[in-house]
């Protein structure tokens, strides 16, 4: 439909229907070029005869209308003839003279008008062409589409039958997976009757410890335990140490220590099921040689806020919001070692801490937190 109107305009608009409006072209002929010269000259010739006619008519009123000789001569020359009717001559020719300019504006503007008109047609044509050109392109590419969508649903027909078949092999494969997994299940479960016997004899082994060996169980699980190891009378201000032990199917243990707030470094021991007990005893020793240490740090932490680094034996004390303190312990301490200030650090500036000592001579932890907490310079 829009097609057709399109076409409709263009041939309303075509040139052959558009009228020339220029009335001053003359078709140039062999007549004409020869006619031209003459006409001017004739049209010369009656400008200057039709002057000197009126000179002479002039002349011939004047003279009519005198009495006498004398009267010629004694009257003032008369004004120039034919004024009034050259004044009004020359309005009639400026008026055509405007008028034939008005005329010309009016058919430069008509031509371009049809030359706008024409470029229109032009675009309108190029545009109907190019509509033409994306009407056969679109036809194209339905055809193709509609090929692509036969190639396709062949495709997933061939697809679809690829799968059933594949999902039938995965079926039968499943089922041979499922009498097989149902074998594994019977040892499994005959294997969970030996673990069960085995898992009573660790319990009642467990309560045993508990009651010589100052342990206690926390929970327990087919393949885990979780204990927490009591310090002896002399070390009761020691808080207990907190383990589990892991066992794998291959008669093995791994035994993991938590720092909580013991203070301990976190470590894990790998070994077999039957040396659990050396193990738990090792790490309850290697816990005991640090109590006094160890005991300290946990009394510290309930009167003051600071953070204990085992691995590095660094201790680090909050004393306000912006303040912040680093202490170091050396091996062997109390005894043997001793604890230094490293830094403390303000608003996040290092203050200078050479004049910032305690009054004794090798203080320990809790004399320089004490220390610290009531300098007001840091």
């Amino acid at each position: 439909m829009a097609t057709e109107r399109i076409e409709a305009l263009l041939e309303r608009t075509d040139p052959s229907f558009l009228k020339s409006c220029n009335t001053t072209e003359v078709q140039e002929t062999g007549e004409g070029e020869i006619m031209a010269p003459y006409l001017i000259d004739c049209r010369r010739k009656q400008k200057h005869a039709f002057r000197q006619l009126c000179v002479v008519d002039d002349m011939i009123q004047l003279l009519a209308g005198l009495e006498s000789v004398d009267q010629l001569l004694r009257e003032p020359c008369p004004r120039n003839p034919g004024n009034e009717a050259r004044s009004a001559w020359k309005a009639l020719k400026a008026e055509y003279q405007e008028k034939v300019q008005e005329v010309e504006g009016l058919i430069n503007t008509l031509q371009a008008r049809t030359e706008e008109l024409q470029a229109k047609r032009k675009t309108l044509e190029t545009l109907l062409s190019t509509l033409q050109i994306k009407k056969e392109e679109c036809k194209e590419k339905e055809r193709i589409t509609a090929k692509r969508n036969q190639r396709a649903e062949k495709q997933i027909s061939f697809q679809l039958e690829d799968s059933l078949q594949a999902a039938q092999n995965a079926l039968n494969v499943c089922d041979l997976q499922l009498s097989k997994l149902k074998d594994e299940v019977e040892k499994q479960h005959a294997r969970i009757s030996d673990w069960t016997i085995l898992r009573d004899g660790l319990q009642t082994l467990v309560s045993v410890t508990h009651r010589n060996m100052q342990y206690r169980l926390l929970s327990v699980s087919s393949s885990e335990l979780c204990l927490e190891l009591l310090p002896r009378a002399a070390e009761k201000s020691l808080e207990p140490l907190r383990v589990s032990i892991t066992m794998t199917t291959s008669d093995e243990f791994h035994l993991q220590v938590f720092q909580g707030t013991a203070g301990l470094v976190e470590e894990a021991v790998d070994g077999r099921l039957r040396h659990v007990s050396a193990a738990l005893v090792e790490v309850m020793e290697r816990y005991i040689s640090q109590g006094e240490m160890l005991s300290e740090i946990q009394a510290l932490h309930s009167r003051f806020a600071i953070d204990w680094c085992p691995a590095e034996k660094l201790l680090i004390f909050l004393k306000t919001a912006t303040t912040v303190c680093h202490l170091r312990v050396e091996e062997g301490y109390p005894s043997h070692g001793r604890a230094t200030l490293l830094s403390v650090r303000k608003d996040g500036n290092l203050l200078d801490i050479a004049h910032h000592q305690p009054p004794v001579q090798h203080p320990v932890l809790t004399e320089w937190l004490e220390f610290l907490s009531s300098n007001p310079d840091i």
